[in-house]
């Protein structure tokens, strides 16, 4: 008796804490306790506020066009079959060779340059945006917010979109959200389930699910060959990938799909892949040696890791991130005017990467070429909130004579990283300038 009775009540609060807050999953059509309601322009809108910081954050996006455009069509021909089509879909290359892929709620999702340098095929490429297309029908990272801090977060962004907020704030707020949902680990079971969706999807779209089970006999080499600290750090971390798991995947093709693997129809389209991916290869060792001068200068060798940057920077021209990284090693160099000319040529080639208006800012603001220095630092933290941006472009508000502004930052920043160093240096400033 006692049992029921606790059994009656757990029923009936969990009816009732459905009634207050439950979503259904557009893909089971089950009801989800949710410690919040988010609706579909509240997760679009939380999505169109983070994933531009996220790419941010992912050293932005590879800068070959043509090769976007071919991502982006791969992934919406794969989205638009899926049980929420009405999403606003966005596909990008993100500039970084760690091996990975995300999605963010509302339909953002990106590649990294390193997983697409690792496929074989378009069906393969099919199948790793179908399965973050799944993860997106699934409303996974909407579920992965009602855990931990990101609940706080998320509500803040969508009460920043919604209402006012101090300058800055808002595009602080959108900056963790991302950094939280990129670190979001999905479940054995969600990440099974957006396998299948996947599959599900690129057979929808016209592709060979051979592809999917080609991609997860790589991964199962990878992992069995002793996974790189690359893929460990990435694709691995946040998608937990087991023997298991692939055979689940194998085993669901054979069921449900066995007339397709084997129907020419179903496309699996290695050349047109490889055509759109050869741009990316003649980069490929240009950015294994930006990796290893990353490292180097990790390890404290700073001379050896500019020499380094020097010859990614030969082996790779004209690329942006390769310029943004020899320029700051030459400023942990305290080489300021060597640094100069590669953060200027790696703004003219993308001047929308925030670690390359940082550092061209730093520059000028060295050389005391202020009006400079504060332009560039002002587009830096447009693009990306940090404490040092903040805080440079606070000394550069204050170098013009504009104390109020130079304040008003020096205050956010203390507030909104109070335990880093920087945010410790702007609230001694802010003292400093209320006691004058």
């Amino acid at each position: 008796m006692r049992i029921t009775s606790v059994r009656l009540v757990s029923v009936a609060a969990l009816a009732w804490l459905c009634t207050a807050g439950c979503a259904v999953n557009p893909v089971t059509g089950r009801q989800e306790l949710a410690l919040f309601s988010v609706s579909p322009s509240q997760e679009i809108q939380l999505g169109k506020e983070a994933f531009p910081k996220a790419v941010q954050q992912m050293g932005g996006e590879y800068a070959d066009k043509q090769l976007a455009g071919y991502v982006n069509s791969v992934g919406l021909r794969v989205a638009r079959v899926s049980e929420r089509p009405e999403m606003p879909y966005e596909f990008c290359v993100l500039n970084d060779s760690t091996p990975n892929a995300f999605a963010l709620p509302g339909g953002y999702i990106a590649i990294t340059r390193g997983l697409l340098a690792s496929l074989e095929n378009e069906a393969q490429l099919a199948a790793v945006l179908g399965h973050e297309v799944g993860h997106v029908t699934a409303r996974d990272s909407v579920q992965g917010m009602q855990r931990g801090t990101l609940l706080n977060v998320g509500l803040a962004v969508l009460s920043a979109a919604t209402g006012s907020s101090a300058y800055g704030t808002a595009a602080t707020q959108a900056g963790q959200l991302a950094a939280g949902l990129l670190d979001n680990r999905f479940s054995r079971d969600q990440e099974r389930q957006a396998d299948r969706l996947g599959v599900d999807y690129m057979v929808r779209a016209g592709y060979n699910p051979r592809g999917s089970i080609q991609l997860q006999e790589f991964f199962y080499r990878t992992v069995e060959g002793g996974a790189e600290p690359m893929w460990l750090t990435g694709l691995f971390r946040t998608h937990p990938f087991s023997k298991e798991r692939m055979q689940d995947l194998q085993a669901y093709v054979a069921h449900r799909y066995p007339a397709q693997t084997a129907d020419s129809r179903f496309v699996l389209n290695a050349q047109p892949f490889q055509r759109a991916i050869a741009g990316l290869k003649t980069t490929a060792k240009g950015y294994e040696l930006y990796d290893k001068a990353r490292e180097q200068e990790a390890q404290g060798d700073v001379s050896g890791a500019i020499a380094t940057y020097l010859q990614a920077a030969a082996a790779a021209p004209d690329q942006s991130l390769i310029l943004t990284g020899l320029g700051l090693a030459y400023l942990r160099a305290q080489d300021v005017r060597a640094a100069r000319p590669h953060f200027a040529r790696a703004v003219q080639l993308d001047d929308n990467y925030y670690l390359s208006r940082l550092g061209l800012g730093m520059v000028h603001l060295e050389l005391n070429e202020i009006p400079a220095a504060v332009g560039h630092l002002q587009k830096s933290m447009d693009l990306l909130p940090t404490d040092r941006g903040g805080y440079l472009l606070a000394t550069g508000y204050e170098k013009q004579g504009r104390t109020a502004q130079a304040l008003e930052l020096y205050e956010q920043i203390a507030k909104a990283y109070p335990q880093s160093s920087v945010g410790q240096a702007a609230a001694r400033k802010v003292t400093e300038m209320r006691g004058k």
